[in-house]
């Protein structure tokens, strides 16, 4: 099944949309604010699926928030906010007391390297990729492309992205020392607008200002993820402070309804849980999905 990368505001204006008719839940009459802040990554389909349930909820107001994966998991064990948006499981996270924290899974995101176009470059294996990020190929000529200097872009130390990239991409590699960036789309529009540009983002930030390459000859689809032929890809979080609930359960229950796995989260990009064949453990470890 074809699903389409696209992000934006007015792409979530129409995905609220088309779900119009979906959810429903009680009506609420007191007013209340729920803020979620964390991973960039997730932060579209937080977005969307809070202006959908703030629609139908009178009083309501979601507030979204980005600031990476590690900003996320540390306000909401502090109390801070009511939900952390999460690309890692937060045992993987120092600092985190994962034991205080509930996982809610939300969808998979898979993550692909995305190359400046003038490059040159469509294919990579990935001890090309590796290569690439730790600096020891510095040229594009080097694998297969034009020669031009490569041009490093990576996320800040914390966000949720890097941390799946290195682990599953780079197979726990650290990148080399590099401009750092604090969000997906700061990392794709700087790809795009720079001359030998490389860096990563979620499928739901990819666009066809960027190339993005196969990998070791598979390309970066839902598909391929939900098979487990794409290696880069991690479950998207979001964690709360013990167990939710009023409204807090109401939206997370909102998010994990079937109309909304089923059509907001395909539509942005993102995969959803049902539809996932294999499943993946806090150290990496993949299975088939039960």
């Amino acid at each position: 099944m074809k699903r389409s990368w696209i992000v934006g505001a007015a792409l979530v204006a129409v995905a609220a949309g088309l779900l119009s008719w979906g959810y429903v839940s009680r009506e609420h009459n007191s007013g209340e604010n729920i803020t979620a802040v964390g991973s960039t990554a997730l932060q579209p389909l937080v977005e969307a699926a809070g202006e959908d349930y703030a629609g139908k909820h009178e009083g309501i107001f979601i507030n979204v928030q980005g600031g990476g994966t590690g900003t996320g998991l540390a306000q909401v064990q502090s109390g801070a906010v009511d939900l952390g948006n999460s690309d890692m499981f937060a045992e993987e996270k120092d600092g985190i007391d994962a034991k205080k924290l509930v996982d809610h899974k939300v969808a998979v995101v898979g993550i692909a390297p995305m190359i400046n176009k003038d490059a040159g470059v469509k294919n990579l294996t990935q001890a090309q990729l590796i290569d690439i990020f730790t600096g020891k190929v510095k040229n594009w000529k080097e694998v297969g492309g034009k020669d031009m200097p490569i041009v490093l872009v990576n996320r800040v130390e914390g966000s949720g992205t890097r941390a799946t990239f290195e682990k599953f991409g780079l197979k726990g590699a650290k990148s080399a020392d590099a401009q750092e960036q604090d969000s997906s789309g700061m990392a794709r529009s700087i790809v795009s607008t720079t001359p030998g540009a490389v860096s990563y983002a979620a499928f739901a930030y990819l666009d066809k200002s960027i190339t993005v390459p196969t990998l070791n000859g598979q390309k970066a689809t839902s598909e391929n993820v939900e098979n487990g032929n794409w290696p880069i890809w991690s479950y998207e979080h979001i964690y709360t402070k013990g167990q939710p609930k009023g409204e807090v359960k109401a939206f997370l229950d909102s998010i994990m309804s079937n109309h909304i796995q089923k059509t907001l989260v395909p539509h942005l990009g993102y995969i959803s849980i049902h539809d996932m064949n294999v499943e993946r453990d806090e150290n990496g470890h993949m299975t088939k999905a039960k």
